[in-house]
C-alpha cells in the first residue's frame, strides 16, 4: 500500500495547488520518482485515479519520470547503481554507502484549467 499512501500525498498537493489557482479541473500532474523507491508507476497512477474520484483532479494524467540514482561507497570510494535501498558496494561488499543526488518522489508541475 506504499503507492496508495504516496498517491494520497500527491493528490493533497495537487488539490491545494488547484484551490490556490481557483482552478475547476486538474489536467496533468508531472513529477519524478527515484528508481530506488521501488514504486510501480502503474500502481501509483491507479491509486491516484482512485483517490481523485469526485475531486477536481478526477481524470488528471499522472506523468512520472523515473530518475537514475547512484551511490558512493565510503570504504572504497566506488560509485555504483544501488538496488532499491540496498547500499551494497559491488566492489568491496561494504554496506557503508551514501546515495548521491535526488531520492524520493516530487511533483514538479501541475496543469489546471
Amino acid at each position: 500500500m506504499h503507492e496508495s499512501t504516496l498517491a494520497r500525498w500527491v493528490l493533497k498537493t495537487v488539490l491545494q495547488h488547484s484551490l490556490s489557482e481557483r482552478a475547476s479541473r486538474v489536467r496533468v500532474v508531472r513529477g519524478w520518482v527515484a528508481e530506488t523507491e521501488s514504486l510501480s508507476a502503474e500502481s501509483l497512477s491507479f491509486h491516484f485515479a482512485a483517490h481523485a474520484r469526485g475531486t477536481s483532479a478526477e481524470g488528471a494524467r499522472l506523468q512520472l519520470e523515473l530518475i537514475h540514482v547512484e551511490a558512493r561507497c565510503r570504504a572504497c570510494d566506488r560509485t555504483y547503481a544501488p538496488e532499491h535501498h540496498l547500499l551494497l558496494c559491488p566492489g568491496c561488499g561494504s554496506t557503508d554507502g551514501e546515495l548521491l543526488g535526488r531520492t524520493g518522489l516530487a511533483v514538479t508541475a501541475i496543469e489546471v484549467e
